[in-house]
């Protein structure tokens, strides 16, 4: 009888133990993709201020500001839970950033404005911090998916409705190429 019953309370300790491990894997991945969330937030609102210096200088490269616009938009339309077309939309944004960048090539006028250096500062750390932000995050869903899918607590997961995150990774190879900034 107590064999029985030690067995029964060893189950239940694991169950609970594992239960709780999977809530804290959990949120532990939503709060990393909180910290994405943040970070593509503030290359969000800097974007308006580049556009508006590059403005200036680069009156006839309309096409290409206003497809950073549009691309910006775009990223900020995709709701923040899906975080595999979050990833596409932020990596067609990311191209588009890097060809307003390269337009400072073309303005010598541009690459010695004040503010378009400010800006291309604050942009390379952003972009910085959205890299450390993404494998954060990334780290974050490996290990949530790992005791989602292994056995025996995949048995738990499965009973409590724990699913698997999304990596939050650029499916595009062109996407995947870091603009470079040279002036």
């Amino acid at each position: 009888m107590y064999i029985v019953l030690a067995i029964i309370v060893l189950i239940a300790l694991y169950a609970v133990f594992t239960y709780n491990g999977l809530v804290r894997a959990r949120q532990v991945a939503e709060e990393a993709w909180s910290g994405i969330d943040v970070q593509l937030k503030r290359r969000a609102d800097l974007i308006p201020n580049l556009i508006e210096t590059v403005k200036g200088y680069a009156t006839h490269e309309k096409t290409t500001l206003e497809e950073v616009i549009a691309m910006r938009n775009k990223a900020q339309a995709v709701p923040s839970g899906d975080v595999a077309a979050r990833g596409q939309a932020e990596g067609l944004l990311s191209q588009a950033l890097g060809r307003v960048i390269a337009l400072a090539e073309a303005y010598p006028d541009l690459k010695a404005n004040t503010n378009f250096l400010e800006l291309q500062r604050s942009l390379e750390g952003i972009e910085g911090e959205i890299q450390m932000s993404r494998r954060y995050y990334n780290g974050a869903a490996r290990d949530l998916n790992v005791k989602v899918e292994s056995f025996p607590s995949n048995l738990i997961a499965g009973q409590f409705g724990f699913a698997k995150r999304d990596f939050f990774e650029i499916t595009n190879e062109a996407d995947r190429a870091v603009p470079s900034v040279k002036f």
